[in-house]
């Protein structure tokens, strides 16, 4: 092999090897915010849902993650159709993290993934917000997930 071959193939390998180390920067990076944005949420437990609400004291669904977010230094649109729309990063049911955002009911409701089978929401007038398991109705109503801050 010639020594200009073989400069392009160290060149080439290094080249690679940033690549993978900047994408699992950033996907650290994600992580961590994902982390306080599950936490800001947890935070809101016991808060009663007010239509129309982002916080502080009181949440609808879409509200609750862009308040979430929001505390982690993510922007996110705020109601359920743009939050899906514009976030590209979708998920699966099964590649689901905690930070990532569930849709319900064709757009209808929003919830965030804590992880272990279960997501924290602000369910409807008169309830308050809440962690839930993610049970059989949940996963036939599911409409796909994104992953913000990716």
């Amino acid at each position: 092999m010639s020594t200009t071959a073989r400069a392009a193939t160290a060149k080439s390998a290094k080249t690679a090897r940033s690549a993978r180390s900047a994408k699992a920067a950033r996907v650290a990076r994600q992580a961590s915010k994902a982390r306080r944005a599950v936490s800001a949420a947890k935070h809101q437990i016991g808060d009663p849902y007010r239509y129309g609400a982002t916080g502080p004291g009181a949440f609808d669904c879409s509200g609750l993650v862009q308040y979430a977010w929001k505390k982690a230094g993510v922007r996110l649109p705020r109601v359920t159709s743009s939050q899906f729309a514009r976030i590209r990063h979708k998920v699966s049911w099964r590649n689901l993290k905690p930070g990532d955002l569930m849709f319900f009911n064709g757009l209808g409701h929003v919830g965030m993934y804590v992880g272990h089978g279960k997501m924290i929401h602000s369910p409807r007038t008169g309830q308050r917000v809440r962690i839930d398991k993610l049970g059989g109705w949940r996963k036939s109503s599911f409409v796909g997930a994104v992953r913000p801050g990716a």
